[in-house]
């Protein structure tokens, strides 16, 4: 029962109470009816109606205006919804505008990439990494010990070390000429390497240049033996850092040496570049360019017998002279070219399986600095590393 059913109930009650004792009043006969006690208790009788009444009045009124309160925060509330209600409608048109933008947008991705082949994808069986989607870093960007003082230079990991040799790295600079080296630096992990402590010197000659020294940045480790073009010569040169012996053998007379065919862009010619050297998961490989093959690149896979040999070679018809360096990954060559301070592109392969060359890969490098002199691939980390104007860098590959 609410407040006010309680007063009128009450209200009632205190009514027919002052009906029934007029009424009897009206019928006693003791001469004096409506004498001043009757009259003043009928008085307080109807005072006490009263203030039933002005209470029964002012509950009114309050539930009266609750209710008008109550009315008019309906009504807001109900103004509230309809602007929720449209709040939500245009929600609901910006989203599916905007969905409908990823759609035509992921649309657009895909017939980009259905106008691409893909690149070239590798069977499980001969490596199992799939195809190059991206590279990303670099990971690793430092000066060397000899801070900016040799912009030529080459780094790395022996791709297929002696054991306990595992965490080694090396380093060779061109210190005569931004051309020649005579020295393989090691040091025993990433740490010495940065901090240029506790490293080992191994001298393939007191003097430099001369025979059978290091000419030009491209050179790689393979099994505790550097391979790198020899002095002045159109051979390959295998140094052998425990015996401190050097074997050689010679590509087809024709071969580039001396700037002959250098790596270049429009720019820049990068110095006693005609040789490069990679290393893969197979072994290493030398890649040049001859006269007999017009200027394009020739890739043959080099024998790590003592001494080397050269066996297996591919012709392609990429020019050498367009390109700014090489790699391989699982018999795949890739080439990169300039496309300005910023930016490297790998944009070639060959396959040396299918023999199939493309040239539209567009997977882009970010360069730390202008120039990169120097870069391979290490098959055990699966990182590119890098000399670029006297520092070092290393990126991964993300294959898919």
């Amino acid at each position: 029962m609410t407040e006010i059913d309680s007063l009128v109930l009450g209200l009632q009650q205190r009514i027919w109470q002052l009906l029934d004792n007029v009424s009897m009043l009206e019928k006693e006969d003791n001469g004096n009816l409506y004498a001043a006690v009757s009259l003043r208790i009928i008085e307080l009788e109807l005072a006490e109606i009263q203030d039933l009444l002005d209470k029964l009045n002012r509950t009114t009124n309050i539930y009266k205006q609750l209710s008008v309160e109550a009315a008019a925060e309906l009504q807001d509330m109900k103004e509230k919804m309809v602007e929720l209600e449209n709040f939500d409608h245009t929600q609901v048109m910006m989203r599916e505008r905007e969905n409908q933008r990823i759609k035509s947008d992921l649309e657009r991705c895909t017939d980009v990439l259905s106008s691409t082949s893909p690149a070239p994808t590798l069977s499980p069986g001969r490596c199992g990494l799939g195809r190059i989607v991206s590279v990303v870093g670099p990971r690793t960007y430092s000066l060397t010990v000899y801070s900016t003082s040799y912009p030529y230079g080459a780094w790395g990991r022996d791709a297929n070390p002696a054991p306990g040799d595992e965490n080694k790295y090396w380093l060779v600079v061109l210190s005569s000429s931004n051309v020649y080296g005579h020295y393989v630096r090691q040091y025993n992990s990433m740490g010495t390497f940065i901090l240029g402590i506790e490293s080992t010197d191994t001298y393939i000659s007191s003097s430099n240049p001369t025979t059978n020294t290091i000419q030009g940045p491209n050179m790689v480790m393979y099994d505790n033996v550097l391979y790198y073009n020899c002095y002045n010569i159109y051979s390959v040169c295998q140094f052998n850092m425990t015996t401190q012996s050097v074997s050689t053998v010679a590509l087809p007379n024709d071969a580039g040496y001396n700037n002959k065919f250098p790596f270049a862009h429009l720019d820049t010619t990068y110095s006693n570049t005609d040789m490069d050297f990679a290393t893969d998961e197979s072994g290493v490989y030398v890649i040049y360019a001859s006269t007999s093959n017009f200027g394009n690149v020739i890739i043959s896979k080099v024998e790590t017998s003592n001494p080397p040999a050269l066996n297996q070679t591919w012709s392609t018809s990429l020019h050498k002279k367009t390109i700014t360096n090489t790699f391989m990954v699982c018999g795949v060559l890739y080439a990169t070219r300039y496309l300005n301070a910023e930016t490297e592109e790998i944009f070639y392969s060959y396959d040396t399986k299918t023999n199939v060359e493309r040239y539209d890969l567009r997977i882009h490098i970010k360069k730390m600095q202008t120039n990169i002199e120097f870069l391979n691939y290490d098959p055990r980390d699966h990182l590119l590393y890098v000399y670029s104007d006297a520092y070092i860098l290393t990126y991964e590959l993300i294959f898919q």
